[in-house]
């Protein structure tokens, strides 16, 4: 039995962190479903940056969409739809048959509405509005401006994956916000099933303090960082204010493991896979890392419901000088700033391919030979 089945089996979903036209037309998502235990896939900017950027898979539509006036956010989220509505549809049986807990997929407002809550509450009912999809998670970031956006966006029975999470306390006020929509909800004589996940960033921990702590402690503060969350998570499950929501019909928020890809090359790239597995949660990957996890990968045990060892990890690491409460904030802002980097980039990118492809066409549409 794959590995990749043992964490499926011990409760634990396997999401890809990766969405192209490529692993669509080839049938590569779809074997990745039959063959590895897939059940749901994760997107954002960068992905699609990337996938546009350095493949002509896009390129008849880009060139169809920028002949019939289209350019810019527009044309994008014409792209993006297309992609994650087939994707959906994959996973749309996983969806069924799990009664919604699984088979999803995400398609992420623009990061440039990370400080407007009024703006990315429209755009996250516009994009799920379109979609037509009911497996379709809007990804909202975890900041100051979004978290009431949260609220009102699941309010609004919009599902919502909460993502650029990367503390305790980041996730719990994602945790807060998306209970308060569902008890506005349930005020309200609506339907408290309304689904969301909380998507906490791993790895990036360990990249931000690589060069500042002894050998002893690298690679160790992103996983602790996710094991004191853990607690948190368990710990909300079984409170009286989430009971009360359960009881009347609410599903609880998945805890989502992203950015699991191992960034150190002398670390094992199926570091943060095997140290996290653990049940009613979800893990995110990128291709390459659920294919090394396919491959040669582990399953050694579930996550303490306790945390374990994290708060002493986390203490060794507040003795060597690193403030995790402050760097968890640095980590948001530059979350932040990095996909809207890869926003513009990939506006930049469209608006490139849009000009380039239409210099090869002729004024009645027909391509140059």
């Amino acid at each position: 039995m794959k590995a990749t089945q043992q964490l499926h089996d011990l409760g634990q979903s396997l999401w890809l962190d990766n969405i192209t036209r490529g692993l669509l037309r080839s049938g590569t998502l779809a074997r990745y479903i039959r063959e590895l235990a897939v059940t749901g896939l994760t997107s954002n900017p960068t992905i699609f940056d990337y996938a546009i950027r350095n493949a002509d898979f896009y390129d008849d539509a880009i060139r169809q969409k920028a002949l019939a006036g289209k350019s810019g956010e527009a044309l994008f989220f014409e792209l993006a739809l297309e992609d994650l509505s087939q994707a959906a549809d994959l996973f749309r049986p996983i969806h069924a048959a799990t009664g919604g807990v699984d088979g999803w997929v995400s398609l992420e407002v623009s990061p440039l509405l990370a400080d407007d809550t009024a703006g990315t509450i429209k755009a996250a009912a516009t994009l799920h509005a379109r979609a037509q999809r009911p497996n379709l998670f809007i990804k909202i970031p975890g900041t100051r401006a979004g978290i009431p956006a949260i609220e009102e966006t699941i309010f609004a029975g919009v599902p919502v994956n909460v993502t650029l999470l990367f503390s305790r306390e980041h996730y719990i006020a994602a945790a807060e916000a998306y209970m308060r929509g569902i008890e506005r909800r349930i005020a309200a004589g609506l339907d408290p099933h309304v689904a969301s996940v909380a998507s906490l960033f791993v790895s990036r921990w360990d990249v931000a303090i690589k060069d500042k702590v002894a050998d002893a402690l690298r690679n160790r503060l992103g996983i602790a960082i996710a094991r004191r969350t853990y607690k948190a998570y368990g710990d909300l499950l079984a409170s009286k204010r989430w009971q009360k929501l359960a009881d009347a019909g609410a599903r609880q928020q998945r805890l989502l493991w992203a950015s699991t890809g191992t960034k150190n090359p002398n670390a094992s790239d199926n570091l943060y896979i095997e140290a996290l597995a653990a049940p009613d949660t979800i893990n995110t990957m990128p291709e390459k890392t659920l294919l090394a996890f396919a491959e040669h990968g582990a399953v050694k045990g579930a996550l303490p419901l306790d945390g374990g060892d994290a708060e002493q990890v986390l203490a060794a690491f507040v003795r060597a000088g690193v403030d995790d409460t402050a760097l968890a904030g640095q980590l948001q802002r530059e979350g932040t700033q990095s996909f809207a980097k890869s926003w513009r980039d990939l506006m930049a990118c469209i608006a490139s391919k849009s000009d380039a492809l239409a210099r090869k066409t002729h004024p009645d549409g027909e391509q140059r030979k």
